[in-house]
């Protein structure tokens, strides 16, 4: 009897030995999600270890292409080749058995006892790990878990290096990004996969991977950059040069590299993209235009010259989703200006009520009026008065007041929820952000964030995953 039932385990043994062999032989590894997430985390720079790439591309087993000159990644051919040499070590369907995964890990989370480029993760908790696992699992881009996201506000500190992320659900943050010195815009890619950040210090733009919130690049800029925008295919990110004589850098995100610059009359401050991706526009303070271009071309189309520096804008769409009118804030100026798309003409402008008695304005800092938004619906839109301490709301088409609500001191930015009822308003003379009920009109919280708020933007970011799903 002992022996038969030796015999049994041993047969049991060998058929669950060879079921996990046939569950990773059966898991595939997808090629897109390598290129785009998992070559991430070779070039991200973490706080106190050398990047991956550093070594890896100098002569390791597992030796890496060597990035081209001004790349902030590899082309297709190379991410081919890094895919063939990186596969090799892991074993699909079983992360816990990939030696990339275990090399990089703390041996008291269950790695292996020693890595000549040091230990990256403490825990399989870590994103990074999480992310890598869940390839080596057979994820794809295509998949729900890699599509499937949360919303999140994106709040940059000027003043600071660090990047808040809060979460419009509790109003709590519940992420920060650090390592961008004096970040200014920010823009996303469409699925979240990746944010992008101008970083002023380094005169770069900063590639952040949307789970893991880690710099995983940086994109070396031909000048001093301002405010960037994001195409709607996520294929192009164009950045604001505030240097003269003037231009909008244009980034390849695919390749993750500077492939123009476009030529404008004078630095500029802001870009955009209108809502129906058809082109983008670039505005210029000391030019004292907003000059619009082309997005399939990228060339410059017409220029609508003003009397004033041109600050943040605003677009309304007609219904079959172009662009009708442009909202534009002006150097000094408390309110903006209407200016009909069609016709490349300025309409009328709407100046913001006066403070009322009892009031004194902000007179430091940035413009008086700063930052502005439509709603989802396209029936409000909501103006920053930075000079006021509030936001006012008007109503679409009509331009007719709403009301407003006072918020922190020297509101700089506004960004909306997606279903348009909720604004969130950087503060940058009280270092925090109002969260705005545009239908009540009240002033719901403040959250603190870093040092002098200011660019905001509203994402869907990846679900992050749990460690039980990195593990299983």
């Amino acid at each position: 009897m002992p022996l038969l039932l030796l015999a049994a385990a041993g047969l049991l043994a060998s058929a669950l030995a060879l079921g996990a062999q046939t569950s990773a032989s059966s898991t595939s590894l997808d090629f897109e999600f390598f290129r785009v997430r998992v070559q991430s985390v070779f070039t991200t720079k973490r706080p106190g270890n050398a990047r991956c790439v550093t070594c890896h591309a100098l002569g390791t087993t597992m030796q890496l292409q060597p990035l081209s000159p001004g790349s902030a990644t590899w082309n297709e051919e190379q991410s081919r080749k890094n895919f063939e040499i990186v596969r090799s070590r892991v074993v699909p369907g079983n992360p816990a058995a990939s030696r990339l995964l275990q090399h990089p890990l703390a041996e008291s989370a269950g790695g292996d006892p020693h890595h000549d480029g040091g230990k990256h993760w403490t825990s399989k908790d870590d994103p990074e790990y999480q992310m890598l696992a869940a390839w080596v699992r057979g994820e794809t881009m295509g998949s729900v878990a890699a599509v499937h996201g949360n919303v999140r506000i994106i709040q940059t500190n000027s003043a600071g290096d660090n990047v808040h992320v809060i979460d419009p659900l509790t109003n709590m943050v519940v992420g920060q990004i650090n390592g961008i010195e004096v970040g200014h815009g920010a823009a996303a890619a469409p699925d979240g996969s990746r944010l992008y950040f101008s970083n002023e210090a380094d005169t770069t733009l900063d590639v952040v991977d949307g789970r893991t919130l880690r710099v995983t690049n940086k994109i070396q800029l031909s000048g001093h950059p301002n405010n960037i925008a994001a195409s709607r295919d996520g294929k192009r990110v164009y950045v604001a040069i505030r240097e003269e004589p003037g231009a909008v850098d244009v980034i390849d995100t695919l390749a993750l590299q500077r492939v123009k610059s476009i030529p404008v009359k004078g630095a500029v401050h802001n870009t955009y993209v209108t809502p129906d991706g058809r082109y983008v526009v670039a505005g210029s303070i000391q030019g004292k235009n907003a000059t619009i271009i082309d997005a399939q071309t990228e060339q410059p189309l017409w220029v609508l010259d003003f009397e004033l520096g041109v600050r943040p804008m605003a677009f309304e769409t007609n219904p079959d989703g172009s662009t009708k009118r442009m909202f534009v804030q002006l150097t000094e100026f408390n309110g903006f200006a209407v200016v009909d798309f069609a016709t490349h003409k300025e309409v009328t402008r709407i100046e913001l009520p006066k403070l009322g008695p009892g009031k004194k304005p902000i007179l430091e800092g940035g413009n008086a009026s700063h930052g502005m938004a439509v709603s989802a619906d396209g029936q409000r839109l909501v103006v920053d008065s930075r000079l006021n301490s509030a936001v006012y709301v008007y109503s679409l088409p009509e331009l007719t007041l709403l009301g407003s609500v006072d918020v922190g001191r020297a509101p700089d930015w506004v960004t909306l929820t997606p279903d348009g009822k909720t604004a969130y308003v950087a503060n940058a003379g009280s270092n925090s952000v109002s969260v705005v009920d545009i239908v009540a009109l009240k002033e719901v919280t403040r959250i603190p964030v870093g040092q002098v708020p200011k660019r905001n933007i509203t994402v869907m970011l990846p679900s992050p995953m749990t460690s039980r799903s990195a593990i299983r």
